[in-house]
């Protein structure tokens, strides 16, 4: 297929623009070598979380007879979790030729930036910050979310040289101007957009449950609105895509929106490694029928700055369509 898939994304130069996302089809260096095999453009490692870190060590606390072992348990448990994650990145690139991202699933700035650095070390090509925070609290303002992101994003930049990528939410108000902060401060790229853990009822036993894990087709809408919109408000900073992409047209979709990258992982798990060389000879096809030789080539054509109306990706035009409707 030669050079037609290269594209670059957070300073990452990539042999398609598939990458796979955070998830258990990444924690082993075996894996992330298959991945690559099919056609991948780079791995995000299975994040190391910030809640677990902290989970294990409160069990470890709370079944010590030693209160005054309280850092010492804490600091082990960190160590413990740090060391196997390095082992997992440095596994990886001893095994893969394409890059390697680590990924951290946070909600607050930390101890645990700390290890930013010693991922790094390991050798990792970008940190993959994936923020997951909520604003639940009564009395806290609307810009909590926006600073929590920003606090995070420094301390990390702090820290390291590699390229920092932000895997953000769509809960905020103003979503272009979070980006444009975003890229004030130093991040190397954004991805649009992490996938919350979904939850669901369960009227029988009563109780709240885990909702559907993976995205579908009807999760695409929002990515493709903020991709032709962020891309052309914000050409300067890198965008991969992420949630509701399925199969190989949603990635052209993407990428004609203004993505220099598509993160995958639900497809992955339903379809197999497979989907992924699938869906590079789909394009390729695509691509050639075209005219185009290139990712470069029709990246952002129909993005908010190029088409002849960017209404098209606001609300306004919904009383169109439903106008004619009884």
């Amino acid at each position: 297929m030669g050079n037609t898939f290269e594209t670059r994304f957070a300073g990452l130069n990539l042999k398609s623009p598939i990458i796979i996302g955070s998830a258990g089809l990444t924690n082993s260096a075996e894996k992330n070598k298959e991945l690559e095999r099919s056609g991948a453009g780079a791995v995000v490692l299975k994040s190391l979380f910030e809640e677990q870190i902290a989970m294990q060590s409160e069990w470890m606390l709370e079944n010590s007879d030693y209160p005054e072992a309280d850092d010492y348990i804490r600091n082990y448990v960190k160590s413990n979790e740090i060391s196997d994650y390095i082992k997992l990145i440095q596994q990886s690139k001893l095994q893969c030729s394409i890059p390697v991202v680590a990924s951290i699933n946070c909600y607050k700035p930390g101890s645990w930036v700390d290890f930013a650095r010693q991922i790094e070390m390991a050798g990792a090509d970008a940190i993959e910050l994936n923020v997951f925070a909520l604003n639940t609290e009564i009395n806290t303002g609307s810009d909590f979310l926006e600073n929590t992101y920003i606090r995070i994003l420094d301390k990390v930049r702090e820290k390291v040289n590699i390229p920092v990528i932000i895997k953000m939410s769509k809960m905020f108000s103003n979503i272009v101007e979070m980006v444009n902060r975003l890229y004030a401060h130093g991040a190397s790229g954004v991805v649009l957009f992490n996938r919350f853990y979904q939850p669901d009822i369960d009227i029988n036993k009563l109780q709240v449950v885990s909702g559907q894990v993976f995205s579908s087709h009807t999760d695409i809408a929002e990515t493709l609105r903020w991709t032709g919109i962020v891309s052309g408000r914000i050409p300067q900073i890198p965008i991969a895509s992420s949630t509701g992409i399925q199969d190989w047209e949603d990635v052209v979709k993407c990428i004609l929106a203004g993505a220099s990258a598509i993160e995958i992982c639900s497809a992955v798990y339903q379809h197999g490694h497979e989907i992924i060389s699938q869906m590079k000879r789909s394009m390729e096809e695509w691509m050639h029928s075209m005219n185009y030789k290139s990712i470069d080539d029709f990246r952002g054509k129909l993005n908010y700055i190029s088409i002849s109306d960017p209404s098209l990706y606001e609300r306004v035009q919904f009383m169109k369509y439903f106008s004619n409707r009884d």
